[in-house]
């Protein structure tokens, strides 16, 4: 029973020692104002990533498909873009299997094809930009459905 007590006041000892050893950050000066909290925007693709303002890209027709995107952020070549896109199939058409994005020309030479997921209402990924990018560079995106087959659309960068 001593044993036990002993035991018991060690560890807690222990513990009171070691919370009293916890990391502090550095406190400012005495005097000096405390720095402005930062908030990230909330994203619509609620990816939990802060990537800029949202860039509405307009609706298009993709093959039997109505396409809405935007990308959010600044384009800077050599970087990541955010996009997301809304498929809308019509009545009878085939299910959207797969959704491809890149950034560059329509025939993807010197770009990366980036594979969306299926979020909730809309697809996303994060599309390479070539460090090398045209004036006429377009976000394309290659719609692929079940029967296999695919509807390429480019949305202008500039808006």
């Amino acid at each position: 029973m001593n044993t036990f007590r002993c035991t018991a006041a060690l560890s807690a000892s222990a513990l009171l020692i070691l919370a009293g050893c916890k990391e502090q950050a550095p406190q400012p000066a005495p005097g000096t104002p405390a720095p402005a909290a930062v908030t990230a925007p909330a994203m619509p693709g609620g990816d939990g990533h802060a990537h800029g303002p949202t860039v509405q890209l307009g609706t298009m027709t993709i093959g039997a498909y109505s396409v809405k995107a935007s990308f959010d952020g600044v384009v800077k070549p050599g970087s990541d873009l955010p996009i997301d896109v809304w498929v809308t199939a019509p009545e009878g058409a085939s299910p959207v299997k797969a959704v491809r994005f890149w950034v560059g020309s329509e025939d993807a030479a010197g770009s990366v094809k980036a594979r969306a997921e299926l979020e909730k209402d809309n697809w996303h990924t994060h599309a390479d930009i070539p460090a090398a990018l045209s004036p006429d560079a377009r976000i394309w995106i290659e719609i692929e459905n079940e029967a296999g087959e695919k509807s390429t659309g480019g949305f202008s960068l500039t808006h």
